[in-house]
């Protein structure tokens, strides 16, 4: 294996015969195609800052009206009211002949007057990106004259072919609801969790809040609002992640799985190598900017501001907070196999490395059998412990030396590979019936969905943005960190990477990467560490809480796949209501009450947008659950109360995503009352309350064009792996720890058409059921699974 100092350009050693220099052409020429695309690449970024701030203006429509005005100036058309006169009369005449004058006046004054209406339009833009009403449209009823109106004026005004941040600008900020909105909604919510005395307690408690200190922390709210882009977010990522002393492992990291349908490969290098290109191909395409915007409705965008800080990131570990430190580049992935790290380069000569050339690096890995140094194999095991101990660590025995250099590696890498030593036969779904929930699918389905949460606690660089697991039968997941962003941005990222690996770049008929290697790229680079043995006994501490921390998580995959979100919608029923009527019903049947509920919302509707709860346990939906227990209330009555149920859920979730939220609010609030030393008991039962039951869900496809068009462009591919509308290429999901000791569950749904995949997480001292909704009664019985580590 090459050592170290076969990336370095040029060493020289003094002897006895003198100084010897010995340069390194090749590794000297890659430095300096490196510098090459650093360049280039701040070109670009350049560039692409001067169109999204003209955007939907372009600049060769800038052009166009320059031309025109000099054009009618020209003719004795003045469009400028004597206003080019002036400019040129008093600014060029001096320098320039009459006519070069002339033109130059005209230029400066298309110019602005072009930046002038791009402003008038970017408001306009954003005054009806503000407007929400589409949202609460009936559906099935015919949408009404303003909202028609609206939808006219938006397709006028929005533009063409914009780029990922191109609509940044024009996103409008998360609206402040007001103190007594609030309260009233948050009263609404707690009605059903409590009896007649303790919910007249809270309302004497709210009543206070707004009596006393609530007005004033409102008023400090809208000082931070009125100079904020998004007065939530900052303090959102401060607090909630990055001043968290525990691990993030399981407690903040979530995880994703691969393709349900598809197995292309069993050859763990080959697929590394095309999971590595494709995720690569990725960044590319994130600095060129060229991935569009998520819209609503293809009108509405999506905040795009979380896809900065994907790659070249980590949450780098403080004693009282960490940091999100974000590099501007990397040319290199950091892989782990076996105990052992090395240093992966991904660019040769400027150029991407295809996946057959990737494919000989990796080999090589695999073919390795230098033992791991001492301290290297759980040196991972840091970042899996309590933050405080690793920013110790970090700081005494990493900051200087070839320990530090190494670390570096790391920290500066694009992201992390693990190649696992460990199988997951887990099979593929059958886009009829399923073969995954038979007891042994479903427990090694179990066993890789840990693995992907939390491996080992040695074996995933856990501080990194991501880390690309692959096991040894070639069976792909997904370990993210949280702080830098939410699910679906890394959900998005998952999606184009399992549909270029499948439909674009593919296998041969042995499961290798297809194509030849073009050129010998730099072999792999062993990382070299100097442990000490009080260090490693910091990493073997930090082991030893991260393994008891994920020996006491059972997690449950179910994937019901009698039916999907298809069925939801033919009952005219939103299938995310659904499932949250569902989930409320089997918590109580299990627990025989009712509980605080979580369920995460988006609010990118708005500029820097992040989360927003949505409570899902609410007076409807309680009254639904008692008619399902009731045998005297009839099969009609239930259907009625389930819609009236679904139909206020789906309210809640709309206000939520249009900043009428409750949590973040009065999350906002509580940070203020504690800089302004404002002691509120209010406050401090609202964000002390438990979330028994937490749920999410995601998108199962984010952009269905880019899998049509591999499909159409690689047709050998799509009838060899059988791709179609059924054996899509849409990953399994993913899902969170349980947040808190006290949490039942973390319930993480991904609604398919045909299924629905159900990520099921507990502390094992708790009780946690799974269930699935039935198809074929009105009364929707529900069945219980229960995993054998788990007390009932």
């Amino acid at each position: 294996m090459a050592e170290a100092h076969e990336a370095v350009a040029f060493q020289f050693t003094v002897g006895a015969e003198g100084v010897s220099v010995n340069l390194r052409y090749d590794v000297f020429k890659a430095l300096i195609y490196s510098g090459f695309r650093s360049w280039r690449r701040r070109c670009r970024r350049t560039l692409n800052s001067f169109h999204n701030t003209i955007y939907p203006g372009h600049p060769l429509r800038g052009v166009a009206w320059c031309g025109l005005i000099y054009t009618l100036y020209t003719k004795g058309h003045d469009p400028s009211y004597h206003i080019i006169d002036w400019i040129d009369t008093h600014i060029f005449r001096r320098y320039f002949t009459t006519r070069n004058s002339q033109i130059l006046a005209c230029i400066v004054f298309g110019t602005g007057t072009y930046f002038v209406l791009i402003q008038i339009r970017q408001s306009i833009l954003k005054s009806l990106f503000s407007y929400h009403g589409w949202m609460y449209q009936e559906h099935g009823k015919p949408v009404g004259l303003g909202p028609k109106i609206w939808g006219g004026l938006v397709k006028l005004f929005i533009g063409r072919n914009p780029s990922l941040y191109s609509y940044q600008s024009v996103l409008p900020h998360l609206p402040l609801p007001s103190l007594d909105d609030t309260l009233r909604r948050y009263l609404r919510t707690v009605r059903p969790l409590y009896d007649d005395t303790e919910y007249h307690q809270m309302e004497i408690l709210a009543e206070e809040f707004k009596r006393t200190i609530g007005r004033k922390l409102q008023r400090y709210l809208w000082l931070k609002w009125l100079v904020s882009s998004n007065y939530v977010s900052d303090w959102w990522e401060k607090f909630v992640y990055l001043r968290g002393r525990s691990p993030i492992m399981v407690n903040s990291n979530f995880y994703g799985l691969d393709s349900a349908y598809i197995r292309p490969t069993t050859i763990q290098s080959a697929r590394a190598a095309n999971i590595v290109r494709a995720t690569m191909q990725y960044r590319v395409r994130l600095d060129h900017e060229d991935i569009s915007p998520l819209m609503v409705q293809n009108m509405i965008p999506l905040c795009s501001s979380q896809y900065e800080r994907q790659y070249n990131t980590l949450r780098m570990p403080g004693k009282e907070a960490d940091t999100i430190v974000h590099y501007s580049d990397s040319h290199h992935i950091a892989v782990y196999h076996k105990g052992r790290w090395f240093k992966v380069y991904v660019f040769y000569e400027g150029q991407l490395l295809q996946p057959s050339e990737l494919q000989i690096q990796f080999d090589e890995i695999l073919r390795d059998s230098v033992e791991p140094a001492y301290g290297e194999e759980h040196l991972a095991a840091l970042t899996a412990g309590e933050r405080p101990l690793w920013a110790e660590a970090r700081e005494k025995y990493f900051s200087s030396g070839v320990n530090r250099a190494s670390l570096e590696v790391i920290e500066r890498a694009a992201f992390i590979l693990v190649l696992d030593d460990e199988e997951y036969d887990i099979g593929t779904l059958d886009a009829e019936s399923s073969v995954i929930n038979d007891k042994k699918k479903s427990e090694v389905f179990d066993a890789y969905a840990r693995s992907s949460l939390h491996g080992k606690g040695y074996n995933r660089w856990f501080d990194k943005s991501f880390n690309f697991i692959i096991s040894k039968d070639a069976v792909a997941g997904i370990n993210v960190e949280h702080s830098w962003a939410d699910a679906p941005v890394s959900g998005h990222m998952v999606e184009y990477v399992l549909k270029e690996d499948i439909a674009h770049l593919g296998y041969d008929d042995i499961g290798n990467t297809r194509g030849v290697p073009r050129f010998t790229a730099l072999k792999p680079i062993k990382l070299k560490w100097a442990i000490s043995e009080n260090c490693n006994e910091l990493i073997e501490k930090s082991l030893a809480q991260a393994t008891k921390l994920y020996n006491d998580v059972d997690l449950h995959v179910y994937i019901q796949d009698i039916y999907g979100k298809g069925f939801m919608k033919k009952c005219k029923l939103s299938p995310d209501a659904y499932i949250q009527m569902a989930l409320q019903l089997a918590h109580y049947r299990d627990s025989g009450r009712f509980n605080l509920t979580y369920e995460a919302s988006m609010t990118r509707l708005f500029r820097d947008g992040r989360t927003e709860t949505v409570r899902s346990c609410s007076i409807e939906s309680r009254q639904w659950v008692k008619s399902m227990e009731d045998s005297n209330i009839s099969k009609t009555e239930r259907i009625q109360l389930l819609r009236l149920a679904c139909d206020y859920h789906q309210q809640q979730y709309r206000d939520a995503m249009t900043g009428k939220g409750i949590d973040r609010h009065l999350f906002c609030l509580y940070v203020l009352s504690k800089y302004f030393n404002m002691e509120s008991p209010f406050l401090q039962r609202v964000l002390h309350e438990p979330w028994k039951l937490s749920t999410s869900q995601t998108a199962a496809t984010y952009d269905e064009k880019h899998l049509k068009r591999l499909m159409v462009e690689n047709p050998d591919l799509v009838k060899k792996y059988g791709i179609d509308e059924k054996r899509n290429l849409s990953p399994c999901g993913g899902g969170f720890g349980p947040v808190s000791i006290i949490n039942v569950s973390k319930l993480v749904v991904l609604v398919f058409v045909v299924a629905c995949f159900y990520y099921i997480f507990t502390n094992n001292m708790l009780f946690c059921s799974i269930h699935s909704t039935n198809l074929h009664t009105h009364a929707f019985p529900m069945k219980t699974y229960r995993s054998k580590k788990i007390r009932f």
